[in-house]
């Protein structure tokens, strides 16, 4: 029997599901290498490499099969194979413009463990898609609102969450198709750089982010009373403004966001939150010559850095506060920080789940880490932060925790 790939699902399967491998026809306790390879949009490749050996039956299932060192990771990683993927061109990040079509992955198995891969055994092709059957994605053009909006399969009325991405502009679909999937209506929403928005704004004006809010509720398909709110970066602080200031926010998650105005100043009425800081001489240059800013920012807990505080006090929807350990962006105490502050007011509607080894960009499961890249500020080469096998337990709990925090608070 010539070996062959079996995967389950077979052909096809959501980007943040498990893909279960294994190889069947080896020869007893054979050692083969496993490869996975995937291109992004631009035709930039991800690769991850395994060295795998068969059991007594010739079979080998990732599921109970150790990885041997010398690969791209080692030990029982059944999905080691995705979450280790990697860019062969230095510092590239993977990125999905147009989730109507899947990435392909490609699986191949190699003779041997050698440095150079030995003759090719067996290979097989699968979609990692970001829309299951039946989700629609809708472009919104509704007043001023620019925005795309996911809604799942069926006639029903759905939980509702605004995704806000990070500074960089445009509109950034991944993570709110992906929640649709899991039966959330999900509004992917540009604030910058996008068709007829700002380029380059000189404030953030709240009534904007109202109006999507307002668009939300009244959605036939949306249930509210209340709008949940999904934000990294940059993204995050505008979720934690709006809450501070709007009405019908019922839940927040912030991704490594800032807890102060920072770049971009806020408005709403006639209250502007001005930005803190930003000092580059503090930038500090690693053992591996890329830069650190981490220590760029005043300190928002300090004068005169306070008066960019955002004032949480006055949220009265449920936080979560989603924290890399190892983020060299936004700091991660900060979280803790605002935590006291809420207590001081006698209020506990907070929870922060804080991971080690995990940088700035916490991404959903199975997205390859980004730890050195674009500083989202400063454009230059920098360290985001992230350790390979941390951060891909960290995106899978997360991910999970993030979808049971709003089925509780805008379910109930």
């Amino acid at each position: 029997v010539a070996p062959s790939i079996r995967l389950a699902p077979a052909a096809r399967s959501l980007f943040d599901e498990p893909l279960a491998i294994a190889v069947q026809g080896l020869g007893p306790r054979q050692q083969v290498t496993l490869r996975t390879s995937l291109r992004d949009e631009t035709g930039e490749l991800f690769q991850a490499s395994a060295r795998y050996q068969a059991g007594d039956d010739g079979q080998l299932d990732l599921a109970r099969c150790p990885a041997l060192p010398g690969g791209s990771f080692s030990g029982l990683e059944p999905m080691g194979l995705l979450w280790a993927l990697q860019p062969q061109k230095p510092f590239w990040r993977l990125v999905k413009r147009d989730v109507q079509s899947p990435f392909l992955l490609q699986l191949e198995v190699f003779e041997g463990h050698g440095e150079r891969p030995g003759q090719l055994l067996a290979q097989a092709q699968h979609e990692r898609a970001f829309l299951r059957d039946g989700v629609r994605r809708v472009p919104v053009r509704e007043g001023r609102i620019r925005a795309t909006l996911f809604l799942p399969p069926g006639e029903d009325t759905f939980p509702g969450i605004i995704d806000i991405h990070g500074l960089g502009g445009g509109i950034f679909e991944p993570r709110a198709s992906l929640l649709a999937n899991h039966g959330f209506a999900t509004l992917a929403l540009a604030y910058y750089q996008f068709e007829d928005l700002p380029q380059e704004p000189k404030e953030l004006h709240l009534e904007y982010f109202e109006e999507a809010v307002n668009y939300m509720l009244q959605h036939p398909q949306v249930k509210g009373p209340g709008v949940g709110l999904l934000g990294f970066s940059k993204g995050g602080e505008v979720s934690l403004a709006m809450a501070a200031f709007l009405k019908n926010i019922k839940a927040v998650a912030a991704l490594n966001a800032p807890v102060a105005a920072t770049c971009i100043p806020f408005s709403y009425k006639n209250k502007i939150i001005p930005t803190l800081t930003l000092y580059e001489h503090k930038v500090k240059a690693t053992n591996s010559k890329f830069l650190d800013y981490s220590d760029v920012l005043d300190d928002p807990f300090q004068a005169p850095g306070i008066q960019s505080l955002i004032p949480l006090e006055k949220a009265e929807a449920q936080l979560l506060f989603v924290v890399g350990q190892d983020d060299r962006v936004v700091k991660s105490h900060y979280a803790t920080e605002v935590g006291k502050i809420l207590q001081a007011h006698g209020k506990g509607n907070f929870q922060i789940l804080s991971y080690p080894g995990t940088g700035h960009c916490i991404d959903p499961p199975f997205f390859p880490l980004y730890c050195i890249g674009s500083h989202p500020v400063f454009h230059k080469r920098a360290v985001l932060g992230g350790e390979l096998w941390a951060y891909s337990k960290a995106q899978l709990h997360a991910w999970s925790q993030i979808q049971a925090f709003f089925k509780k608070y805008l379910i109930g």
